[in-house]
């Protein structure tokens, strides 16, 4: 009951921010839309601010299962490395479009996309280390120090989420699917042994 009581504030909220904005969102607003008493939600959320961080939160873990599931395939560490690029930039996509005015906020303030994606990079770093050990013990990546390789690639998808998300590039040639490819092939190219 408890959790759920959590869950629910933090869905309501995630919708009336994408819906009005954070700034124009109040607590009130958010016990209300949750049919729950202002009382109850300050029993599990301090402060809008906890609760906007909560909204990250669970925004950020829908996308790290979507990419434990490539980890857990049987395919090659070259094939979860390319899914793990066209994923990490289709589920950013996806979260950042569903969270309408929430979007706009996000992208004007630095702070806050900064603070998001240190949630979500240790772990992320961790999944890459894990691909990128699978493809040393098979010999077909060359990767000498992982943990350091992973954090430059994982910061190199993260430096591209914004020009995937509006399509920036497009202007220059380079479509989504364009993007999604020249990123995995330049991550490939940089560890694989042979570089094929």
């Amino acid at each position: 009951m408890v959790s759920k009581t959590r869950e629910k504030f933090i869905e309501v909220a995630r919708q009336l921010f994408a819906r009005k904005g954070v700034e124009n969102t109040t607590m009130n607003d958010i016990a209300s839309a949750s049919d729950k008493g202002r009382r109850t939600i300050y029993t599990y959320f301090k402060s809008k601010r906890e609760i906007f961080n909560a909204v990250i939160e669970s925004e950020s873990d829908q996308i790290l299962r979507r990419l434990s599931v490539i980890l857990a395939k049987p395919i090659s560490p070259e094939e979860k490395l390319c899914e793990f690029v066209a994923c990490r930039f289709e589920a950013m996509k996806e979260i950042v479009s569903r969270n309408g005015s929430l979007r706009a906020g996000f992208f004007r303030d630095v702070r806050k996309v900064d603070r998001a994606r240190k949630l979500i990079a240790r772990k992320e770093v961790a999944m890459l280390e894990e691909i990128l050990r699978e493809g040393v013990e098979k010999g077909v990546f060359r990767v000498p120090h992982l943990h350091q390789w992973a954090i430059i690639i994982d910061n190199a998808i993260h430096g591209l989420d914004v020009p995937f998300i509006r399509n920036n590039l497009a202007e220059e040639g380079i479509d989504k699917e364009m993007l999604k490819d020249y990123m995995a092939t330049l991550i490939l190219n940089s560890v694989r042994v042979n570089n094929q």
